[in-house]
């Protein structure tokens, strides 16, 4: 039989694995992964582990898979931010350019809120040759009130997802406008986000959820418990008006 012709380039998938319950991957991204000859993990220190290598543990191959970590430190220094960027964009261009495929896998879904975007954003821009596919993912918004027990919206209600960053009036702006408001890495304006619910009448509406689909979630309804507390990284706030 006549050898497959090798690949002028790679591929790269952005994969989206879920929140971090392994039962979430879906079928074609637990193929994907499992095909990719190189998979990418992302990571926020240089001494540390990568939070979602352990999502893919049970799919990679070592014996034939490469695995890369690609360092995107959590800073809002731009200038910062661009150098791990285009560090990151030269590491994956070394196996696409030789014809393999690459897997970065990304906590939730590509497309919200994720590392990957800069990659993605980046690669299109400076190379377009580069065949690039999205493969979406539950997100840690969907996956969070399927935990709660919460319906997310209804009928003509409306939703916002917002970054933390939203407190204070803008955030009290959008709790009146919007039925349902999810608040994502809500740790460290936690207590600034909550007196605006109790100021609105609100806070019994609220629901705190940390690491969704990990072993150790924990989902809170009282949230005024949680006031003054060092909380994780990796928690968010849903907040439903009316029926829920």
């Amino acid at each position: 039989m006549p050898s497959q012709p090798v690949k002028s380039r790679g591929t790269l998938y952005g994969v989206g694995v879920g929140p971090g319950d392994p039962e979430l991957i879906t079928v074609k991204a637990h193929r994907v992964l499992q095909q990719a000859p190189v998979l990418c993990v992302p990571k926020s220190r240089e001494e540390g582990d990568s939070y979602v290598r352990g999502f893919v543990s049970h799919i990679l191959d070592p014996g034939r898979q490469q695995l890369l970590e690609l360092l995107f430190p959590m800073t809002k220094d731009r200038s910062v931010l661009e150098l791990h960027w285009n560090t990151a964009l030269e590491r994956v261009l070394l196996p696409l350019r030789g014809g393999l495929d690459v897997a970065f896998v990304t906590e939730g879904d590509p497309f919200i809120y994720s590392t990957f975007m800069h990659l993605y954003t980046v690669l299109r821009e400076r190379h377009p040759e580069i065949p690039v596919e999205v493969i979406p993912g539950v997100s840690s918004v969907n996956a969070s009130a399927a935990a709660a027990g919460l319906p997310l919206v209804d009928g003509a209600e409306r939703l916002a997802v917002l970054p933390a960053t939203y407190e204070g009036e803008d955030l009290a702006h959008l709790l009146v406008q919007f039925d349902t408001v999810v608040l994502l890495k809500v740790n460290r304006v936690f207590d600034r986000v909550l007196e605006v619910l109790e100021r609105l009448g609100l806070v019994d509406r609220a629901v705190y959820v940390r690491r969704c689909g990990a072993p150790d979630q924990k989902i809170v309804r009282d949230v005024r418990s949680l006031r003054g507390m060092d909380l994780d990284y990796l928690s968010l706030l849903i907040v439903k008006k009316g029926r829920g």
